[in-house]
């Protein structure tokens, strides 16, 4: 069952996500696919983490800095898995079905998608947690 406060991470995820693929596009133009992909990522991370705090986790009472360093893990592992994703998709798979319609943007945006379900776990039990007395 969808729950209003997943409901609401996946808005919020979606914003940080437009952010995160229209900056790769953008960062695409100066430097190369992965580096774009990782700054790329760091952008769309900013958003998340601040629509998510002032939005979809607002009940969380862990002090700030353990936010930010448990947002930071949490989407270190997703970044990874954005990015196997992404060279798996756009190197392997794409050019050996013959795809050509941009491989590099579908595959990102799939990779970009792979990490919202552990995300949420994630951050919900970890990164905005409420202390024991709040439960």
């Amino acid at each position: 069952m969808l729950t209003t406060q997943f409901m609401a991470f996946l808005v919020a995820g979606g914003i940080s996500a437009l952010a995160n693929f229209g900056s790769r596009i953008v960062l695409s133009w100066w430097m190369p696919y992965v580096s774009a992909i990782v700054i790329a990522y760091c952008i769309g991370m900013v958003v998340a983490f601040l629509l998510n705090r002032l939005f979809v986790f607002k009940a969380a009472t862990n002090p700030i800095i353990e936010q930010g360093m448990w947002f930071v893990l949490i989407n270190l592992a997703a970044v990874a898995q954005t990015i196997m994703v992404s060279l798996f998709l756009a190197r392997l798979l794409f050019p050996a079905a013959g795809m050509s319609f941009h491989p590099e943007t579908v595959a990102h945006a799939i990779g970009v998608v792979v990490p919202v379900v552990t995300s949420y776990i994630g951050h919900r039990h970890l990164t905005f947690r409420q202390s024991k007395a709040h439960d």
